[in-house]
C-alpha cells in the first residue's frame, strides 16, 4: 500500500510539482476551497510523473509495450516516410496515453538507437489516425543483435506539449528500459516486422511488461 501512495518521481516531474506545491499555498492563503483544489491538482501531478519499476521478459523473441495505456489501432502499412521506410510493410499498433497514465516511454526490445529525426507538429486529438501525420512526433528507429529492426514514434496530444527523449543515437538500451516520455497526454506507435501478434486492439497495456508480438 505503502509503495502505491508514496511512488518514484520521474525526473522531468520535480519542477511542476514543486510549481504545483506553490500554487497551492498561494491559494490556500487566498481560500481554503481553492487550495484544496491546488491540492488535488498537485496530487494528479505527482502521479502523472510517477515512474514505477517495470519486469520486462527479458527475451528477444518478444516486443513488449511501450507506452502504459489502451491499443487503439492495429494497422498494416508502409513505414514511416521520415525515415526512408515507405517501400516497406510493417505491422503497427497505437498505444493512447490518458492523462491518468504513468507516460514514462520504454524499450521493446534489447537494441541499439540507429535513428533518431524528430518533426513538428499540431497538437490534435491523439486518439485519431491522422495524429500519426499531422501531429508534433519523434521517430525512433531501433535494430537488435539479429538485424531487425523497429521504429517507436513519440506522439504529441491535445495537452501534450512537449517530447522527451533521453537517448541519442547510437546508444543501446536493454529490453524495458526508459528512454523518454511525452508530457500531459499523447500516444506511441510501434512499426514492426516479422513478429507475430499477440496483443488485440482495446487492451490496455503496460510499458515494459505487456507482450505485444512474438518473433516469426
Amino acid at each position: 500500500m505503502f509503495n502505491f501512495i508514496v511512488q518514484k518521481l520521474h525526473k522531468e516531474g520535480y519542477r511542476f510539482v514543486a510549481i504545483a506545491a506553490v500554487i497551492t499555498f498561494i491559494l490556500l492563503l487566498i481560500n481554503n476551497y481553492l487550495g484544496l483544489i491546488g491540492l488535488v491538482i498537485t496530487i494528479w501531478v505527482y502521479y502523472f510523473f510517477r515512474d514505477p519499476d517495470r519486469f520486462p521478459i527479458k527475451d528477444e523473441n518478444y516486443l513488449l509495450s511501450p507506452a502504459d495505456g489502451k491499443i487503439t489501432q492495429i494497422m498494416e502499412m508502409e513505414g514511416p516516410k521520415e525515415l526512408g521506410l515507405e517501400g516497406k510493410k510493417y505491422t503497427r499498433i497505437s498505444v493512447f496515453m490518458d492523462v491518468l497514465c504513468c507516460h514514462v516511454n520504454r524499450f521493446p526490445y534489447t537494441g541499439t538507437v540507429d535513428k533518431i529525426f524528430y518533426k513538428a507538429g499540431k497538437f490534435i486529438n491523439a486518439t485519431l489516425d491522422k495524429a500519426s501525420e499531422d501531429n508534433e512526433r519523434n521517430y525512433v528507429k531501433i535494430k537488435n543483435s539479429n538485424g531487425d529492426e523497429i521504429v517507436v514514434v513519440q506522439i504529441a496530444g491535445m495537452i501534450a506539449r512537449r517530447i522527451v527523449c533521453d537517448v541519442k543515437e547510437g546508444d543501446t538500451l536493454n529490453q524495458g528500459d526508459r528512454f523518454g516520455m511525452i508530457r500531459f497526454g499523447s500516444r506511441v506507435d510501434i512499426y514492426f516486422q516479422n513478429y507475430n501478434l499477440l496483443a488485440r486492439k482495446g487492451q490496455n497495456t503496460v510499458a515494459g511488461e505487456t507482450l505485444l508480438a512474438k518473433k516469426n
